[in-house]
């Protein structure tokens, strides 16, 4: 019994610790500027301040920088999902010559930084004219070397009845992986499709370093720009923080059902 209490306690313990940042950056985001201020400062605001939130919207153009940031989510989950699929699919399932080294080549990919590619590939697509546009922010990024091999693991895993099957029905590459592989592969897609969004939502280095304009700029590029400008305002930095945290902590949990039977049914299998 005292072990079981212990095991709660300390599940309680890493629960609060987690969950005190972000319980204090919503506190803070409802003070006032002097009550946030106050030492020793206060747990919780005296009187909601819900106008900081206005505020920090009239400050600068956030509803453009959440539209820049939806469409470059949007299109580069889209885009992996196709790549992805079509690429673990040829991994998987075709016979061609130097299947295994290419695959191999794929996941040494994943040891190199992504610092690496900053530099070459903002020369790439300053030679196409794509700097300061939503091609170089989704572009670049429309295959995912991890992405891949989860899927193509997952493939390797359907029954070969099935393909031979729907060969014997007549069916090509695309209507097999269409009509068959796709359907009994949701659990995987749900997966990478969380990782897809949570990481273009976050992203930072790459957008700061393509776009240039006010107009271009993404969610977490507006932020830095908005700490920098109000850096000692820390109920509307505290304001601004929480509702560009926002969507992701309410998409969990309208899709945490998916998110829990994603994580139990996709297993890596040789």
């Amino acid at each position: 019994m005292n072990k079981k209490f212990s095991v709660h306690v300390l599940l309680a313990l890493g629960a609060f610790w987690m969950l005190l940042p972000f319980f204090w950056m919503l506190a803070t985001s409802l003070k006032t500027q002097m009550e946030a201020l106050r030492f020793p400062p206060t747990i919780f605001p005296t009187m909601l301040m819900f106008n900081n939130y206005l505020e920090a919207f009239r400050q600068v153009d956030f509803s453009r920088y959440f539209l820049n940031t939806i469409v470059m989510t949007i299109g580069t989950t889209v885009l992996v999902f196709v790549t992805s699929a079509l690429a673990a699919y040829a991994f998987a399932r075709l016979k061609f010559w130097g299947r295994d080294l290419f695959f191999t080549l794929f996941l040494a990919m994943m040891m190199i930084p992504v610092p690496v590619y900053l530099a070459p590939s903002y020369v790439i697509l300053s030679r196409f004219g794509w700097i300061d546009t939503f091609f170089a922010l989704i572009i670049p990024w429309s295959a995912n070397v991890f992405a891949i091999f989860l899927l193509r693991q997952h493939f390797r895993t359907l029954p070969q009845e099935l393909f031979d099957a729907a060969r014997i029905d007549g069916l090509n590459h695309l209507q097999i992986l269409k009509d068959i592989v796709i359907p009994l592969s949701k659990a995987v897609l749900i997966t990478i499709g969380i990782f897809q969004i949570v990481s273009n939502w976050n992203a930072f280095l790459w957008p700061l370093i393509v776009t240039h304009s006010d107009s271009m700029r993404t969610i977490q590029t507006g932020l830095a720009y908005f700490s920098q400008a109000e850096s000692t305002n820390y109920p509307l930095l505290c304001a601004a923080s929480t509702f560009t945290t926002a969507p992701l902590i309410i998409m969990y949990f309208f899709v945490q059902k998916q998110i829990m039977e994603s994580y139990s049914r996709t297993g890596i299998k040789e």
